[in-house]
């Protein structure tokens, strides 16, 4: 597992948080790929969750996570602050672009939030700490704040600790964990693997830690 946990000066710290264009480039690139996605599962969504809500209203919010793993994603990729707010904003845009039956307003106070969410654990370690357990928080952490946003803007008519707003609330943290952290874990392997972030510290870290196992 990848795990970085060096202790920066303080001049190496801003040096290190500080965005380059090609920080830019990647991120933008991965905003609009991430709105591709959020498109597609519109549609998807809209065909599976009628079916999810009847067999139990409220756990078709386990698959929101879909909506939100970016932030998560675009933290490990680049480690850099507001990086989960820039992508989700891209993505939303180049959804909008594509075309979208959500508001443009509701669409991108959501994904701001979602950013803001999603890099609170790592920004709570300095952006130092990049592993499994700290990608499960970041997407239970989004799962939270959007579980809580839907509540009071989507469905106000469900109470918080009615039998649905229980089970949407626990049924967004299991997806958030699962598709937002653990998906994106794994998801950001693969991508490092392949030797495209190899520019980048969050894909030195990974070819450094394969290297070390094939010794």
């Amino acid at each position: 597992m990848v795990d970085h946990t060096q202790q920066p000066t303080p001049v190496r710290s801003r040096v290190r948080l500080r965005w380059t264009t090609a920080d830019i480039a990647v991120a933008a690139a991965l905003g609009i790929a991430a709105g591709v996605v959020f498109w597609g599962f519109n549609f998807a969504y809209s065909s599976v969750s009628p079916i999810l809500g009847g067999l139990l209203p409220g756990c078709a919010s386990i698959l929101h996570a879909v909506w939100y793993f970016s932030g998560t994603l675009a933290v490990l990729i680049l480690r850099k602050p507001g990086s989960a707010v820039f992508v989700n904003l891209v993505g939303c845009a180049a959804e909008m672009l594509i075309g979208s039956s959500f508001s443009l307003g509701f669409v991108f106070l959501s994904a701001a939030l979602q950013g803001l969410f999603a890099e609170l654990p790592f920004a709570l370690t300095r952006y130092r700490v990049f592993n499994l357990p700290i990608s499960i928080l970041s997407g239970v952490c989004t799962a939270i704040e959007y579980g809580i946003y839907l509540m009071l803007f989507r469905y106000q008519g469900v109470a918080f600790l009615s039998p649905r707003g229980i089970v949407h609330m626990v049924s967004e943290i299991i997806g958030g964990a699962l598709i937002a952290g653990v998906c994106s874990w794994y998801l950001y392997l693969a991508i490092a693997k392949t030797g495209v972030l190899d520019r980048f510290a969050s894909g030195r870290a990974v070819r450094a830690a394969v290297a070390a196992d094939n010794r």
